[in-house]
């Protein structure tokens, strides 16, 4: 097995940078990615963006598997768990992902019970939570991840001071949900107040009544029109692109957030929560995900051994990696970054390490594959592209925001 030290990142920014910024020189675009690749240096995602029920159900999952997926806010490395697998390793270039993830897994082995858990990751708003973390997690951390969480912030707070305050309200992607509200609320609506309709039907009245009307404001077409605009969502200026797709950005989100508001009921849907009420459901029926549901609650405990989080590049993960000793790869939106010499070295690990009968889900800002016309010929035909089931997940798929899921499968 691969340890985490012999692919220890000298520099999470430097991960990031080359992933991240692919055009030469001083221009518009080289300047756009730049700042991105600044901005994706923190906390993006305090909550990863795709669904982990859509992803087992696409995969397969069960017991004994290898699975490598990408960490994000390490939510969904957690909850694949629940599926009974031999290995889990989460990769990220992303430093604070890591040491989120390394969070979750020592609060899952070292919180006294489930209350606390819950308290900690669903709640994530208590004070008692900081003690918690200092008594239960903290000695149990290893040195990169404590000193981020016991680093300061900008206005010299403790990192993990985040869960007495709200956890779900930071990072990238929490202010961006927090400023969407901010200009909703400019305009005379509040988000959080379609999360009291009773069922689809009155989640779609409300959404068309007070929604749609404040995606044609000039400001949110005028703020939308630009790549800068969606950072907060971890969307780099090359995947803006493939969003857009030539169409007004304030049209393409109204029909993503249409799909999040309108296609299912927000009692079975945390997503929801998260975007419109900047956090989950506090009550005992509240959806959350499979890592956080207290079903799954002594099952986690007893795996999360199996999971490792790693600072690394996909790419050069894999290639350390024996061949075929992967059953499961999840790639989350990270190929929509790619050039495609990036795409082709990334797949070309991926078909050495696949297992017999491995395969591989990822999601896609547009709608169809990017796959076809950018990777070789000699790599797909190892790989077969199941387009029906992958539409059928696309649909599934709550957190709405992607237009496309996709499933390849390793033919024999």
């Amino acid at each position: 097995m691969t340890t985490q030290a012999s692919l220890e990142a000298p520099a999470g920014g430097k991960l990031i940078h080359g992933a991240a910024v692919s055009t030469k020189g001083i221009n518009g675009t080289a300047l756009l990615e730049r700042a991105f690749a600044f901005a994706f240096r923190g906390l993006v995602y305090p909550q990863i963006w795709e669904d982990p029920v859509a992803d087992m159900a696409g995969l397969e999952m069960r017991e004994g598997q290898r699975i490598v997926t990408i960490s994000s806010g390490g939510c969904n490395a957690l909850s694949y768990l629940t599926a009974d697998p031999a290995q889990v390793t989460a990769v990220d270039l992303n430093s604070a992902h890591v040491a989120l993830g390394n969070l979750k897994r020592a609060a899952a082995t070292h919180l006294p019970d489930y209350a606390h858990f819950r308290r900690f990751f669903g709640d994530a708003d208590a004070k008692d939570n900081v003690a918690a973390y200092r008594r239960y997690i903290a000695p149990h951390l290893d040195e990169r991840s404590r000193a981020y969480w016991e680093g300061r912030d900008l206005l010299g707070r403790r990192r993990i001071s985040i869960f007495a305050r709200g956890a779900y309200r930071y990072g990238l992607l929490g202010n961006f949900i927090g400023l969407a509200h901010f200009l909703a609320r400019l305009h005379g609506m509040n988000p959080c107040d379609i999360l009291s309709a009773d069922g689809v039907e009155a989640q779609r009245a409300h959404f068309e009544a007070q929604m749609v009307p404040i995606f044609d404001k000039p400001l949110i077409k005028l703020l939308t029109n630009h790549p800068a605009s969606l950072f907060g969502l971890g969307i780099p200026p090359a995947q803006y692109d493939k969003l857009a797709a030539g169409r007004s950005m304030a049209d393409v989100l109204r029909e993503r957030l249409e799909k999040l508001a309108c296609d299912f009921p927000f009692a079975e849907n945390y997503f929801a929560w998260q975007a419109f009420g900047r956090g989950y459901e506090k009550s005992p029926e509240a959806s959350l995900p499979p890592y956080l549901q207290e079903g799954h609650y002594e099952a986690l405990r007893e795996r999360v051994g199996r999971l490792e989080v790693i600072q690394a590049n996909m790419t050069d993960y894999l290639q350390q990696q024996e061949a075929q000793s992967v059953d499961r790869f999840l790639l989350l939106d990270a190929q929509d970054w790619m050039t495609d010499r990036q795409l082709n070295d990334l797949w070309s690990q991926i078909s050495r390490t696949a297992a017999p009968g491995a395969r591989v889900l990822f999601r896609t800002a547009d709608e169809p594959s990017l796959l076809p016309g950018r990777l070789a010929q000699s790599l797909l035909d190892i790989w077969d592209y199941r387009q029906e089931r992958s539409a059928q997940l696309t649909a599934q798929d709550r957190s709405s925001i992607y237009g496309g899921t996709h499933l390849y499968v390793r033919r024999d």
